[in-house]
């Protein structure tokens, strides 16, 4: 058969006309996966942010003031919480950053630490086994210390460097200013730690 031009063309078989119809339907459905994929990847990641910034925020550990409980540069997952207790590791906004410490006491407690680092709270010395080696620390308190309401008095583990609710520096903190307490370790990870 001729073409317009004088050109002969050749009509494809009925065989060539299916391939064509295959390779073309197969393209489609291609386009079609693909733009889901990208569509869930971007709905997982919206998801991931809002989890992230909203109910589990993850922060990098800074400095060697929760040594040897925590190490420079392990990676924490928080948990935002209004259930705050003795003994929780909580990360809280101070002065534009934030801090790692441990809760020590809550609000309403009676706190008091002796020259070598031995704390009591309300009258009974408290179990610290997260710590190396008491030490009294950079301290301008005055003790007996009641806490204040709606506050809570924390402490570094390495007591001897870290600056914390012992200088009227950092102070007790407020719980507005807690983020959340440390749920879990996610780096390194040569075990899963559940801290707190």
């Amino acid at each position: 058969m001729k073409g317009l031009s004088g050109k002969r063309v050749e009509i494809p078989s009925m065989e060539e006309i299916m391939q064509e119809r295959k390779r073309l339907s197969y393209r489609r459905r291609y386009k079609r996966v693909l733009k889901s994929t990208a569509y869930a990847l971007v709905v997982v990641a919206a998801i991931a942010v809002l989890l992230a910034t909203n109910l589990l925020p993850v922060l990098q550990v800074s400095g060697d003031s929760m040594n040897p409980t925590l190490q420079d540069q392990d990676i924490l997952v928080l948990l935002k919480t209004d259930t705050l207790e003795k003994g929780d590791l909580c990360g809280f906004y101070w002065q534009n950053k934030l801090l790692l410490k441990r809760i020590i006491s809550i609000p309403g407690d009676v706190i008091s630490i002796d020259g070598n680092g031995l704390v009591t709270v309300n009258g009974e010395v408290l179990e610290e086994p997260y710590v190396d080696e008491l030490a009294l620390g950079e301290c301008d308190l005055s003790f007996p210390y009641q806490v204040p309401e709606n506050r809570f008095f924390v402490m570094g583990d390495h007591r001897a460097t870290s600056i914390d609710s012992r200088s009227t520096v950092v102070g007790c903190v407020e719980k507005s200013q807690i983020v959340g307490k440390v749920f879990l370790r996610v780096w390194p990870v040569p075990r899963i730690s559940w801290i707190g």
